[in-house]
């Protein structure tokens, strides 16, 4: 096992070097689906065998040969602490001794319920989920029943998860494996998805003054995450706020990725917003499977058993997942958290500038607290037209001078890249010295 980053630098990491990784990799595609279990793992869009991980702690990740790779995935975004945190494993290792689903509620439920409420400005009342797909579907169903409309505006680019009404112009995995709309998505159902640019407050508008009266809800990343990183312009929130009120519809804030990340109170307590529904997840699980949607008391109150607007999910409020979701936010109510963890995410985002300045490779990096993506593009990255003028073939190559140099990347020009608060003032600048290397390497070719 490779005792440092250091180490990681020169190695080369192909299929020959990493013979038990492509050997289990060939095993799975036997069983499972393209042999990986979320499609972006499969490494379609950067090439070489996917990393097959044995453990991680801190800021490594280590593969079954035995490699280790500093890195920037953080599974996406959750880990925001690191990997193994020690008190979160403590957490849910005695957790698991007191049982690992229970089936019925547990005050675990209510004490991580009563710190979002407190800590997220929109949130009244709460309801757990298993995942950010459950959590916004639920989100939006709520809102169609709020309002009493069937429509929704989602805009190109951002992703909401699978379920079938937020998989066109989706960003994230889609973009990545080349797939504008899924198939097996009734047309019917789709329709009432109405698709608009990013940080173009016209385009709302036109959509509800053709259809007046239908549209229930906007969901949006406050910042976009997966078509890369691009943050609102100036205006654009607060547009979206005014434009639901006025219209009658709600405004649903998708802070599953922002959400604890941006700051303590997501996204909304930074750019000073109330949506009327928020969808969490990632960061509040601790790394385990959880997410949540929440709002105003009024609405949320529309939910079974209160209300009409049936979900349910055997594994909602999974004591596992509210013990490390319980041992993990503390920690982020530390004074000046945020602000080391944005200042580390802009020293990187800095020194990528700076290498790609040095080795005279076209691209652009956007980054938005501690999210940033590097795009091999010309042009300023608005919206997700602009993101996908990025070269991605450049990017793969980018990606796989990256990892040999032992720095894991995310496998896709369409995702964000995450700091954590355990990666160093020290391993930022590791990775801007295998960024300069891996972009000269580039520049040769």
């Amino acid at each position: 096992m490779a005792s440092g980053t250091s180490k990681g630098v020169n190695q080369k990491v192909n299929d020959e070097a990493r013979p038990r990784s492509t050997e289990i990799f060939e095993r799975g595609k036997k069983t499972l689906v393209g042999g990986v279990d979320s499609p972006v793992r499969a490494f379609r869009a950067v090439g070489g065998t996917p990393l097959v991980i044995d453990h991680a702690r801190g800021t490594k990740l280590y593969d079954v040969d035995g490699r280790e790779y500093l890195d920037y995935v953080c599974s996406w975004g959750a880990l925001i602490l690191g990997h193994a945190h020690p008190d979160v494993v403590a957490a849910v290792t005695d957790q698991a001794a007191k049982g690992t689903s229970y089936g019925m509620t547990s005050p675990l439920e209510i004490e991580l319920g009563e710190m979002i409420v407190k800590a997220v400005p929109s949130v009244e009342m709460v309801r757990f989920v298993s995942s950010g797909t459950e959590a916004a579907m639920s989100a939006v169903r709520l809102a169609r029943a709020f309002a009493g409309r069937d429509m929704v505006i989602k805009f190109e680019g951002c992703y909401h998860g699978h379920s079938d009404g937020f998989l066109s112009e989706a960003g994230s995995g889609l973009a990545t494996l080349g797939i504008a709309a899924c198939p097996g998505v009734p047309e019917a159902f789709a329709s009432l998805t109405l698709n608009s640019p990013f940080n173009n407050l016209d385009g709302v508008e036109k959509l509800f003054k053709k259809h007046p009266n239908k549209i229930a809800a906007i969901i949006v990343e406050p910042v976009a995450a997966n078509m890369g990183v691009v943050a609102p312009a100036p205006g654009f929130l607060e547009g979206l706020r005014e434009i639901t009120k006025r219209e009658g519809a709600l405004l649903i804030f998708d802070e599953v990725i922002t959400g604890f990340r941006m700051a303590y109170g997501g996204a909304q307590q930074v750019y000073k917003l109330v949506p009327d529904l928020t969808v969490m997840g990632k960061i509040i699980g601790g790394g385990l499977p959880v997410a949540a949607y929440g709002g105003k008391r009024e609405i949320m109150e529309r939910v079974a058993p209160l209300g009409p607007v049936y979900q349910a999910g055997t594994l909602a409020g999974n004591p596992l997942a509210m013990r490390a979701g319980l041992a993990m936010l503390p920690k982020l109510q530390a004074t000046g958290f945020y602000e080391d963890l944005n200042r580390k995410t802009l020293r990187l985002a800095d020194g990528l500038r700076s290498a790609l300045r040095e080795t005279g490779v076209e691209g652009v990096v956007n980054g938005a607290g501690s999210l940033l993506t590097i795009f091999f593009a010309g042009n300023a990255i608005r919206d997700y037209t602009d993101a996908k003028k990025s070269d991605t073939a450049r990017f793969g190559r980018f990606f796989q001078e990256m990892l040999r140099r032992g720095v894991f990347l995310p496998p896709s020009q369409y995702e964000a890249l995450f700091v954590s608060a355990a990666h160093t003032d020290a391993e930022i600048d590791q990775t801007i010295a295998a960024a300069r290397s891996s972009l000269g390497a580039l520049s040769n070719n």
